[in-house]
């Protein structure tokens, strides 16, 4: 056993030279453009910002010449723990990279104030997310972090995405690795211009990852203990940054992971089940309300026949297919997340977002049929 262990550290310490050495290698070659680095605060992202970080603090300051941007983003219906983990390891990160005069920028991308997951469902009446209308990805995760990489490559000419993605982690995973592999260190994007994908840790396993957190302090101090608590109270893994519609079952699978504690893709939301069993009894009224959302979004008295557009839709057999809530179910869809805001004692909903619904919902009245307006949400119809 001893032998075993020994043998299994020689080949990590092995992996992790290469990587330090590969970072190393392309951060001092003669490109100038800056490296972004997809942060979901799960512990894959979370090795590859270590490994970088430890490679600048390695450079002599004259050297660390390109900027390097930490880019996270919030859907704004994470769930809470994790928000609040994420928030804490991106605040860390920012004071330790100027305490140490590191060239780097850490972000937070949101979606815009009309584009929420709330604004969507209760403004617009959008029904809940499903496998076949997952109107959430693209509007919450992929645009904003993909705007901020846009203008970033668009300042710059060019910008290399890191991503904390692995061969081992999934099949879904895999073949998204796949799409991005010709061989060499650096792959075009499919999506975004400019961009090149770089990605350091591919073939790392997950109990590498683990054993690198476990014996490895974070350059930005303190611990990963915190990391540890999180997958081992919600038995799952964090749904990664997503910049390709493609890839969107990464959100909404039926593993075990954290992710928007609105999802109603899932069945059952077992990392939120696994943080409430952990002692988290103030989020069990999140859980009841992402149930209940799952369960009223096929309500007939609570869908309007028309869709926003003004159109019926009907299937091949004749089958109406459902528009989006009524204005009376958008107002008590409402009523019950306020209560459950009380219930939680953590915000879930702004007051600018309230006024967006409000204003939708009095541009729906005044038109006299609540579901007519111009909207783009043919597009995501099946």
């Amino acid at each position: 056993m001893t032998t075993e262990i020994l043998e299994n550290g020689t080949v990590l310490e092995g992996k992790i030279a290469h990587i330090q050495a590969d970072l190393l290698d392309e951060y001092t070659s003669e490109k100038t453009y800056p490296w972004i680095i997809g942060f979901s605060g799960g512990k894959d992202s979370t090795v590859v910002a270590q490994f970088v970080f430890e490679m600048l603090l390695a450079l002599p300051p004259k050297r660390r010449l390109r900027p390097v941007h930490i880019v996270a983003n919030d859907t704004l219906v994470e769930a809470p723990l994790v928000a609040q983990h994420l928030d804490k390891m991106l605040e860390k990160m920012r004071a330790a990279a100027e305490t140490l005069r590191l060239p780097m920028t850490v972000v937070k991308t949101t979606p815009k104030t009309d584009q929420t997951f709330w604004v969507n469902l209760i403004g617009r009446g959008y029904p809940s997310p499903s496998r076949t209308f997952r109107w959430c990805t693209d509007r919450m995760k992929i645009q904003p972090t993909s705007h901020y990489i846009r203008t970033q490559a668009a300042a710059n000419g060019q910008v290399i995405l890191l991503l904390g993605v692995r061969s081992e982690e999934s099949s879904t995973r895999a073949v998204s690795v796949n799409r991005y592999s010709n061989g060499e260190r650096l792959n075009s994007h499919n999506d975004l211009a400019g961009c090149l994908v770089y990605r350091p840790i591919v073939d790392l396993t997950t109990e590498e990852i683990w054993q690198i957190l476990l014996q490895r302090r974070p350059p930005w101090g303190g611990t990963h203990r915190d990391i540890v608590t999180l997958y081992r109270n919600g038995q799952g893994g964090e749904c990664p940054l997503v910049l390709d519609k493609t890839d969107a079952p990464s959100c909404g699978t039926s593993s075990s992971r954290f992710g928007c504690w609105t999802c109603t893709v899932v069945v059952k939301d077992r990392s939120m089940e696994g943080f409430i069993e952990a002692g988290h009894d103030h989020l069990e009224p999140l859980m009841e309300l992402r149930d209940w959302l799952a369960e009223i979004r096929n309500d007939p008295s609570r869908r309007a026949a028309h869709r926003r557009t003004g159109k019926i839709t009907h299937l091949a057999d004749g089958s109406l297919i459902p528009g989006p809530f009524t204005l009376a179910a958008r107002r008590e869809i409402l009523e019950v997340l306020l209560d459950t805001q009380v219930k939680v004692g953590e915000p879930l909903i702004t007051d600018a977002e309230i006024a967006v619904i409000k204003e939708i919902w009095a541009q729906d009245a005044a038109r006299g049929i609540s579901q007519i307006t111009a909207d783009v949400m043919l597009e995501f119809e099946p």
